[in-house]
């Protein structure tokens, strides 16, 4: 979701809760576009101290409130020594968003040079790559800025100090606070297009998130444009958009972050009814915003870093997959030519018992076939005498029988090759960490897709941290997931006990999930969020349902030289199951 107006309204409404009337303590430039505040709180507000993060970088702009600390650098830049000569040990008065805009002003008082008390005003811009953090004097004359915009950068407005502060046009759009029924009928009706579409085009704030929300709660559907609404529609549309802006103005908040197949995909100020049951989705609220913030982004983060420590891992899979595929159709292909030799062996016997009466340099004959009774007509070289033709297509036979019998072996051999980088594949996808990435490498250096250097302890070291992944049963029975091929046999022939229960989607690259048993008898609960898990950890987790097998550990065989993760079994139980685990919780 976009930093919108109203994500800004309940940063703002935070912050002025916590730290109004508190005095600014330290000052520091963690990051060229980030700054950080610590300030201490009033006693009636909480006390102590807490630390707000401003950073106007151009891909992720962000205000939140947190108790982590940043490194600083010794040498602290320009803005930085400005904002600490002014606004060092003065005193927040009020912190304010103007208009519902993506902007928030910190109002200070500090005593000047010369004793007498001034107010000037720290503002941060979340306007993406626009976004500023601007330090202005109480006549609103710019001090300076963290990033300076020349006139040769915006023909809009000039970010120099000297310069006037003042807000860029918001493409006329209207404050939500002073919206009516008559004005906001009017500035829906005023635009085109689906309805969700205009009101966020409409209202200063809006994203395209609670735009949705709004609509969706109004029972009306998003995709209509408001001049397709009856009155019915759009009083009840209005209606929830004054009830967003009452509690938006009583700063009444339930922030939200959606969860999908375990991944944060969306967030909010408030719960998305939107996504509340939509299939894999899991909605988790928070207490504040700033929290929420601090959470989404540690995670979104942390998606993104495993994404490029593991392209070029990615890529030498998806290369190897891609070649072996290839050869893998081919030798189908191949194999599939192969099934007409045994055309050419009837051919030969046929020829060996009526080729007598074939007619010197005849272009075919016609016998009856005594396997079928039907007439056969057998192509001949005309060159050739019958017991030579005979013979010609026994050699072709025996040679399509031996090719037909390597080709089913090298096909097997191909084909398990296929299903190990897949398993690989899938492994990269469920890989968390630094630490799950090192096994995977591990397994490809010993497979020969990367060739070997020379050991690094580090690397051992991270393999000991990676672990399978542990949850909880709602009846408290403890279930283990495979991140990788390694774990799966190690959780599988190393952790199970023969009574424990096994599970794997059917014929298809996924996770070894144990259910542990404790020797005690297992609810019909606890086989489906085991079986979910093996669907959510498994290449079919998009699919709508998937089919799981699940046995007895002890019913669960590993071949001799079979790759890692590869097992056989042959007797077990299936079920069709929804790779949902929104209800289950990772324990550690």
């Amino acid at each position: 979701m976009a930093f919108d107006g109203i994500t800004v309204a309940a940063i703002t409404r935070e912050l002025s809760d916590r730290c109004t009337d508190g005095r600014i303590y330290k000052i520091a430039q963690t990051e060229k576009d980030e700054i950080l505040l610590t300030i201490k709180p009033q006693a009636e507000r909480g006390g102590g101290q807490v630390r707000v993060y401003l950073s106007a970088d151009a891909s992720l702009p962000l205000v939140y409130m947190s108790d982590e600390n940043k490194p600083s650098p010794q040498q602290a830049p320009t803005f930085c020594m400005v904002l600490r000569k002014h606004l060092l040990n003065g005193r927040i008065r009020s912190i304010e968003q103007p208009s519902m805009e993506r902007i928030i002003r910190f109002n200070v008082e500090h005593m000047d040079e010369m004793g007498d008390m001034k107010t000037k005003t720290l503002l941060i811009e979340l306007m993406g790559k626009y976004s500023n953090i601007i330090f202005v004097d109480d006549d609103n004359t710019i001090i300076d800025s963290i990033k300076h915009v020349p006139a040769s950068v915006s023909s809009v407005r000039e970010v120099l100090p000297g310069r006037e502060y003042f807000i860029p046009d918001q493409q006329n759009k209207l404050n939500p606070k002073e919206a009516t029924r008559e004005s906001f009928d009017k500035a829906l009706l005023e635009k085109a297009g689906p309805v969700f579409k205009a009101i966020y085009g409409s209202y200063t704030g809006f994203a395209s998130t609670i735009a949705q929300e709004i609509c969706f709660r109004a029972d009306v559907d998003s995709q209509l444009p408001a001049s397709a609404l009856s009155s019915g529609q759009m009083e009840r549309l209005y209606n929830v958009f004054d009830l967003f802006m009452t509690r938006i103005k009583d700063g009444e908040y339930k922030p939200a972050i959606c969860y999908e197949n375990g991944q944060p995909k969306e967030y909010a100020p408030f719960h998305l009814m939107t996504y509340e049951k939509m299939p894999g989705c899991m909605l988790k609220d928070y207490d504040n915003m700033s929290s929420l913030l601090e959470s989404y982004y540690a995670e979104k983060n942390a998606i993104t870093r495993i994404r490029q420590k593991s392209a070029d891992l990615r890529h030498i899979v998806a290369t190897a997959l891609e070649r072996t595929v290839r050869k893998y159709d081919l030798q189908l292909q191949q194999l599939k030519d192969t099934e007409k030799r045994d055309k050419y062996r009837v051919y030969g016997e046929l020829l060996n018992v009526y080729g007598y009466s074939a007619e010197p340099s005849a272009k075919s004959i016609t016998v009856n076939d005594y396997n079928t009774g039907n007439d056969l007509t057998i192509p001949l070289d005309p060159t050739l005498t019958a017991s030579q033709n005979a013979k010609k297509y026994f050699e072709r036979y025996n040679k399509l029988k031996r090719t037909a019998e390597n080709l089913e072996t090298l096909t097997k051999e191909v084909e398990a090759e296929k299903d190990h980088l897949e398993s690989i594949q899938n492994a990269l996808d469920i890989a968390q960490g630094e630490e799950d990435l090192v096994p995977i490498r591990d397994e490809l250096v010993e497979a020969g897709y990367i060739h070997k250097k020379g050991e690094k302890k580090k690397s051992s070291r991270l393999q000991t941290k990676s672990k399978p992944l542990h949850y909880k049963s709602s009846d408290g029975f403890d279930i283990y997931v495979g991140k990788n091929n390694y774990q799966n046999d190690q959780l599988t022939f190393k952790v199970a006990n023969g009574g424990d229960w096994w599970f794997h989607a059917k014929g298809m690259p996924g996770s070894h999930v144990i259910l542990q048993t404790g020797g005690k008898e297992v609810p019909d609960k606890a086989f489906e969020e085991a079986a979910a898990l093996a669907a959510f950890y498994s290449k079919a987790k998009e699919q709508e349902k998937v089919e799981i097998d699940y046995l007895q550990r002890k019913n669960v065989k590993k071949p001799g030289g079979a790759k890692p993760g590869f097992v056989v079994y042959y007797t077990n139980y299936s079920m069709a199951i929804k790779p949902d685990i929104s209800a289950l919780t990772q324990t550690d």
